[in-house]
């Protein structure tokens, strides 16, 4: 809406600021409120649940209002953020009283979802990203910035599916994105919300000029991103928001890194899902995930290390081994281990600190909190003074303790400063002459004030005589009316009460002024002197934020090392072998949800490209096979972060991708079925799977007819054996037991499955991994466990016998005439099978037995009902024949 001559001045202010931020809801400072206007004012009102009216608007039509008193800013902020919209704030820049007409107001700060520093929206355990996207001619440019810390960084991608994965893994509060690309970015299926930017701002020039303005360099070349022209697109975009949020106070964001896909395992949005890294596939339950159970760092920085390490696996053996050979380090030196993490409890998430203090955010407790963290690094140096591994090493040489920075916030700032510094009370007694002056001055009053009132009443000769002060009145002299004969000419009166008067003198008013104004400077000139200490801390930014990294990634090493020691993990061999091979291997988070005296029944897994390449294993629901699939993908996953792992041993083969294709799910909303979801991964596994993947697949082609998803299965399992280009390792979970006919005609297949135990008609899981193929699914047993009603079951069980009677004649239906050493083809037809099976004939019929047939009493007894008149029986008369019923049926043994 524009603003219109016959709307207020103050209306017309209102509209012209809103004009300049579209799409944002404004939040317009009046006095004490915030309010809102119009449409804002509608999702304002229905957002936070406050109350809409309306405001008169002179000449022009009332509009809708709603507000809420400026100090609870913080209280309804987040609300706005968290349901997806932008908030521009505009402040009052006059004093209202002082104000010629109407009071001059701008916004001072645009908070959106993926622009923020409220500590009631971000989590402190994850990282914060505003994501920008460019689509270029021939690659995609990807950018991620997290400003509460300063972390920012490009990367390009060669497809929409790899920059899919990106996105996945990076979790974006908000995404930017050319609005000429609308169609293109609605696939990419991300949940945040999307900020569409006019086309200018992705060019490359004024990309280009944007980061080297911020950085103040004469290229880019500093940073190693020159050559990724998309990149560097999407990162200007990302910078140019973020400062256009706020006002260009982005001090903390130092540095521009280069992403590298090609260092990091791929975990596709699926593998992610089924591997449950970061989420439980059931939303709401107990938290099942494996940062639920790795997670147990000391700060918040380490804990948002440790989760960019589960979703960015190393691939380069020589990295992942410097991560473990620090981990060992720590593993076996318990005392040295405890000693580091007791320290890093006292380090403050020194990271938004930062970001806080270098955007005019921080409080004096923010300033506290970074001298309490700088107070801790020559404590963790001496910890780590003779650890031989080559990441402790680094990071002892690299912390800087950042003495004079310390040296000074110790000398500055009080021992326990106030929230706000408008407390007063923020510098230390001793830092600041006139502020001392000024604050004995003050301290002074009620001395000075008891020798003032001595002093008059010895003069007056008013042995009562009092001195207070009131805000109305500031200090006076209060004297009774007994005593009113003696009052000096040089006393003003001020105000009467019922038994005395109240005066002031020259005397008494100049001692005011000056404590008053003593009072004002005190603020003054702490408010001064704290703001040169944030400079200070400003200064030594970039020296903090290096502090930052090393301490999360030595509080990460060291959890690893904790986790290790906890679970009974060991220490797994990483090589650029094609060999995986776990020895006792356990599912890591299982085995912790287990009920106490229940232990995790460990096993074998050997995968070899040259021998045994894809495992089919077969076994029936709840034997475990979906967990041994993702304990392997978690035992690999877990030692390419540089982790120990669940087992008695483990040699990994360097893995490049994950793959997973485990459970149902479908999207409906986008008119897809689980089956049509189900080889939509399917696909992207066969076309992006190399031979230093892993493959995971549990059921495939069960959301279709029973052949047709036969077929599928089994051309799936030829595909990853015969193209070498995709002869990934594989892990092949399967119904289908015909699959095990494969191991017959392809030498790198083997057949496993788990074991399984009848005991008195039930089942028992015994979960061990063992060779050879099995051809009983229990199916029907687990049915009755899951409570199916008993009829069914015994009907599914007389309808198996009579097929398993007539499995030599079946038998024909699932393979047809094949040479000795040629694949065994499929069904030939579904008519056919068809055919075939209506000659075997169905399965008899199920008997309805009468229960007046299952017995002869029954039947005398059913000839006496037929020829009883209920009508003309007395009660007693039924009582009796029911009586002598039961006594006949008595002792008979039930049908």
């Amino acid at each position: 809406m524009e603003p219109s001559q016959v709307d207020t001045p103050l209306m017309r202010q209102y509209w012209g600021i809103k004009q300049r931020y579209p799409g944002a809801i404004l939040l317009f400072r009046i006095g004490d409120f915030y309010e809102t206007f119009g449409e804002d004012a509608e999702i304002t009102s229905r957002v936070l649940g406050i109350t809409l009216t309306k405001r008169s608007n002179g000449a022009a039509a009332d509009v809708p209002l709603a507000g809420f008193p400026y100090h609870a800013l913080e209280t309804y902020l987040p609300k706005l953020v968290r349901a997806g919209y932008r908030v521009a704030i505009c402040e009052q820049l006059e004093d209202p009283k002082l104000a010629k007409k109407v009071v001059k107001r701008d916004v001072v700060e645009v908070v959106t979802p993926g622009v923020v520093f409220s500590e009631r929206i971000l989590d402190h355990r994850r990282s914060h990203y505003l994501v920008a996207v460019h689509f270029g001619a021939d690659r995609i440019g990807l950018a991620f910035l997290d400003v509460s810390t300063g972390e920012f960084a490009l990367a390009e991608c060669a497809s929409d599916w790899e920059l899919i994965e990106q996105l996945q893994t990076l979790a974006p509060a908000e995404l930017l994105a050319d609005r000429r690309h609308r169609e293109r970015v609605q696939v990419l299926g991300v949940a945040a919300p999307v900020t569409w930017l006019d086309d200018w701002v992705w060019a490359f020039e004024y990309a280009y000029a944007v980061l080297v303005r911020h950085f103040r360099t004469h290229s880019l070349k500093g940073f190693g991103v020159e050559a990724y022209r998309a990149g560097v697109i999407a990162a200007g975009a990302a910078l140019h928001y973020a400062q256009e949020t706020q006002r260009g106070r982005l001090e903390h964001v130092r540095k521009l890194a280069l992403y590298q896909s090609d260092e990091h395992m791929v975990l596709d949005p699926a593998t992610q899902r089924n591997l449950e890294l970061t989420r439980p596939l059931q939303e709401g339950t107990q938290d099942g995930t494996l940062i639920g159970i790795l997670d147990q760092t000391q700060t918040a920085m380490g804990a948002r290390l440790l989760r960019q390490w589960l979703l960015r696996p190393l691939r380069r053996p020589d990295r992942i081994e410097r991560r473990l050979e620090a981990v060992e380090e720590l593993f076996e030196q318990r005392r040295r281990r405890e000693a580091i993490r007791a320290a890093l409890r006292e380090v403050a998430d020194i990271e938004r600190l930062v970001g806080r203090i270098c955007t005019g955010r921080a409080g004096p407790r923010d300033l506290a909190q970074i001298r309490l963290s700088l107070r801790q690094l020559p404590r963790i140096r001496e910890l780590l003074e003779g650890c031989t591994s080559s990441l402790l090493s680094t990071v002892r040489e690299e912390l800087d303790p950042c003495s004079e920075l310390l040296e000074r916030l110790e000398r500055a700032l009080a021992p326990s400063p106030p929230a706000a510094l408008a407390d007063g009370g923020v510098i230390r007694d001793g830092y600041h002459a006139e502020l001392d002056a000024l604050r004995a001055l003050v301290r002074d009053v009620t001395a000075w004030m008891e020798r003032f009132r001595a002093e008059e009443a010895a003069r007056t000769g008013i042995p009562s005589l009092k001195v207070g002060y009131n805000r109305v009145f500031g200090y006076y002299i209060e004297i009774t009316h007994t005593h009113r004969n003696r009052v000096p000419s040089d006393y003003i009166r001020k105000q009467t009460l019922a038994n005395a008067e109240r005066y002031i003198t020259a005397a008494l008013k100049e001692q005011e002024e000056r404590i008053l104004s003593a009072q004002e400077r005190i603020l003054t000139l702490e408010e001064e002197l704290f703001q040169e200490l944030r400079a200070s801390v400003v200064e030594r930014a970039e020296a903090l934020q290096q502090n930052a990294r090393l301490l999360a990634l030595l509080d990460v090493l060291a959890n690893l090392a904790e986790v290790a020691e906890r679970y009974g993990y060991v220490r797994p061999v990483v090589d650029e072998s094609r060999v995986l091979d776990i020895r006792q291997g356990r599912h890591p988070v299982l085995e912790r949800l287990l009920p106490p005296g229940e232990a995790y029944v460990p096993n074998d897994v050997y995968l070899c490209p040259e021998e045994q390449q894809i495992l089919i294993i077969t076994g029936p629901n709840m034997a475990g096979k979906s967990a041994l699939l993702r304990q392997t993908g978690l035992i690999v996953l877990l030692a390419q972060i540089g982790s120990f792992v669940p087992a008695e041993s483990a040699r990994i083969g360097v893995v490049d991708k994950i793959f997973t294709r485990v459970g149902a799910s479908d999207n409906l909303a986008a008119g897809e079925s689980t089956f049509l979801v189900e080889m939509q991964e399917a696909a992207h596994i066969l076309h992006a799977a190399t031979q230093h993947s892993l493959v995971l697949l549990d059921e495939i082609g069960r959301g279709t007819s029973t052949f047709d998803g036969l077929s599928i299965a089994w051309a799936i399992a030829e595909y990853l054996h015969e193209n070498p280009e995709v002869a990934a390792r594989t892990l092949f979970a399967t119904h289908y037991h015909e699959l095990a006919e494969l191991a017959a005609f392809y030498p790198r297949i083997r057949n496993y499955h788990l074991l399984v135990r009848e005991q008195d008609g039930r089942v028992v899981f015994l979960r061990r991994l063992v060779p050879g193929s099995t051809d009983h699914s229990y199916g029907i047993h687990v049915a009755e466990m899951a409570g199916v009603p008993a009829p069914v079951v015994a009907r599914a069980r007389e309808i198996l016998r009579y097929l398993e009677s007539k499995e030599l004649e079946l038998e024909g239906l699932l393979r047809t005439e094949s040479s000795p050493n040629a694949a065994p083809s499929l069904p030939q037809s579904r008519a056919q099978t068809r055919r075939r099976l209506r000659a075997l004939g169905p399965p008899p019929a199920a008997v309805q037995l009468s229960l007046l047939e299952l017995d002869p009493v029954w039947d005398t007894i059913r000839q006496e009902l037929e020829a009883l008149d209920p009508v003309r029986l007395t009660p007693i008369e039924a009582l009796l024949r029911i009586a002598a019923w039961k006594e006949r049926l008595l002792g008979k043994e039930r049908p």
